[in-house]
C-alpha cells in the first residue's frame, strides 16, 4: 500500500470522525431520560415533517409582505450612453431620469391579493398545528406502549421468579422421592415457558422503545432511556359526546384551515373580477440630456433638457379572449371544492370524536371488567400456590389457575393502557393538551 493512499484513507477516516462528533453535538442538550412531555416538547421542535411546514408558512409571510409592498409606489433610474455614426461624423448623447408609479385604482386586485395572502398565510400556521397534533398522538400510544411492556415485565419477572422457586423444590421433594417425575418435567416445562414469555416480551419493549426512538428521528447511535413512570389516568369523568364534538369543531386546526381556504377562494375571485376592471395609475418622471452636436456645455445640456412629468394613465380592458372569464369560472369551481373540504373535515371529525368517546367507554368498561378478573384471579393463584406447597393441591390444577392468571395478567395491563391511551385522544380533542 502506497504511503499516499494510507494518507487518503486516513483523512477519510478523520472527516467522518468529524462529522459524526459535528452530527452529535446537534443532540449535546438531550435528556438523559425522557418523559412524556420531553418527548412531545422535542419532536413539536425537532421533527422535520413540522419543520418543512414552518418554512411554507415563512414562505407565505413572504408573499404577504410583498402583497402588502404592491400599493406602495415604485421607482427606477436609467442612465443611457449612445454613440451614434453619421455621414458627418461620431455624435454622442447621454440620458438620466427617475420615474415612479402608483397605482391608485385596479378593480379591488391589490386589496383582495393581500386579503388572500393574510389567509394563506394563517391556512400554513393552522398546518403546522395539525401537524404537531398528528405528531403527539402518534409518540403518546408509541410512550404508553413502552409502559405496557414494562409493567408486563414486572408481573412476568414475578412469575418466573416463583416458577424459579418451585422448580429448586420440586427437585428437592423428587430427590427425597414425594412427588413424581412427570410432575417435576411439568413444572419444569413452565419455568421455560415463562422464561420464554419474559424474554418475548423484553424484545417488545426494545422493539416499543425503537417505535418511539424513530418518531423522535433520533440517530441510531444516541443514548435513549425513557423515564420510569406512570401516567394512567382511568375513569375519569368524560365530557358528553355533543360537546365535545361542539368544542373540536370551533378548537381543531383541521377545521379552521378549511374554513378559511373558503374565505381564501372568495377572495382569489375577486381578483379573478378585478381583471376586467379599469386601472388607474399615476406616473412621474424627472430626466435630463446631452448630446455632442448640440451647443453648450455639458452642465448648460442637463440644465436646459431637465424635465418633469406627472400623468394619470386610465387602462380600460375591452377583450382579453376569455381569460378574465374562464379564471372567475375557475374561481367559482375552488370555492365550491373548498367548501366540500370543508364539510368533508367537519363530517370526518365529528365522526372521529364519536369513534372516540365509544373507544373510550368500551376500554373503560373493559379496564374495570379486566380489573376485576385480575384481582379475583391473582388471589386464586395465591391460593394454589400455598396449597401446592403444603402438598394439598396437585400440579394439573396449579397449571390451570396459573394460565387463568396470566391470561388476565395480560388482559388487565392491555386494557388499562388501552383505556389510558383512548381518554387520551379524546381529551385532546376537546383541546385538552397531553402533557404527561
Amino acid at each position: 500500500m502506497s504511503v499516499l493512499f494510507k494518507h487518503i484513507i486516513l483523512f477519510i477516516f478523520l472527516a467522518a470522525g468529524f462529522s459524526v462528533q459535528a452530527q452529535d453535538s446537534l443532540y449535546r442538550d438531550l435528556p438523559k431520560t425522557w418523559d412524556l412531555k420531553s418527548c412531545l416538547g422535542y419532536a413539536k421542535k425537532n421533527n422535520i415533517t413540522i419543520n418543512n411546514l414552518r418554512l411554507s408558512a415563512s414562505s407565505a409571510q413572504q408573499d404577504l409582505i410583498a402583497s402588502k409592498a404592491a400599493r406602495l409606489p415604485n421607482l427606477s433610474a436609467n442612465v443611457s450612453q449612445d454613440l451614434t455614426n453619421y455621414n458627418s461624423g461620431l455624435q454622442s448623447s447621454s440620458g438620466y431620469g427617475l420615474s415612479s408609479g402608483l397605482t391608485l385604482l385596479n378593480g379591488g386586485y391589490l386589496s383582495n391579493n393581500i386579503k388572500s395572502k393574510t389567509l394563506s398565510e394563517q391556512i400554513a400556521n393552522l398546518s403546522v398545528q395539525a401537524a404537531e397534533n398528528d405528531i403527539s398522538l402518534q409518540i403518546t400510544q408509541a410512550y404508553l406502549n413502552i409502559l405496557l411492556s414494562r409493567e408486563n415485565i414486572t408481573y412476568l419477572n414475578d412469575l418466573l421468579t416463583t416458577s424459579t422457586a418451585q422448580v429448586t423444590q420440586a427437585n428437592q421433594q423428587f430427590s427425597a422421592g414425594t412427588i413424581a417425575q412427570k410432575d417435576l418435567l411439568q413444572l419444569k416445562a413452565t419455568f421455560a415457558n415463562d422464561k420464554y414469555t419474559l424474554v418475548t416480551a423484553q424484545n417488545q419493549l426494545q422493539q416499543n422503545v425503537l417505535t418511539l426512538k424513530q418518531l423522535l428521528q433520533l440517530p441510531t447511535r444516541i443514548p435513549f432511556e425513557v423515564a420510569v413512570t406512570d401516567t394512567t389516568k382511568i375513569n375519569e369523568p368524560l365530557m358528553d359526546l355533543g360537546t365535545a364534538q361542539e368544542k373540536a369543531l370551533q378548537q381543531r386546526p383541521e377545521i379552521k384551515g378549511a374554513a378559511l381556504t373558503v374565505q381564501m377562494q372568495s377572495a382569489e375571485l375577486e381578483k379573478a373580477k378585478a381583471s376586467i376592471r379599469p386601472l388607474l395609475s399615476l406616473n412621474g418622471s424627472l430626466g435630463a440630456g446631452y448630446n455632442s452636436s448640440n451647443f453648450g456645455s455639458y452642465p448648460n445640456q442637463l440644465n436646459s433638457t431637465f424635465n418633469q412629468a406627472l400623468g394619470l394613465t386610465l387602462a380600460i380592458p375591452i377583450f382579453d379572449r376569455k381569460v378574465t372569464k374562464t379564471n372567475v369560472a375557475k374561481a367559482n369551481i375552488g370555492i365550491r371544492q373548498a367548501q366540500l373540504s370543508l364539510m368533508d373535515a367537519k363530517t370526518t371529525l365529528t365522526q372521529s370524536v364519536e369513534k372516540a368517546y365509544l373507544n373510550v367507554q368500551n376500554a373503560n368498561s373493559q379496564y374495570q371488567a379486566a380489573k376485576e378478573q385480575f384481582t379475583y384471579t391473582s388471589e386464586a393463584l395465591r391460593i394454589s400456590e400455598a396449597q401446592l406447597r403444603l402438598g394439598t393441591n396437585n400440579i394439573v390444577d396449579y397449571l390451570q389457575q396459573k394460565n387463568l392468571y396470566v391470561q388476565a395478567l395480560q388482559s388487565f395491563v392491555q386494557a388499562k393502557y388501552t383505556a389510558n391511551l383512548y381518554t387520551k385522544i379524546y381529551d385532546f380533542y376537546t383541546g385538552i393538551p397531553i402533557t404527561e
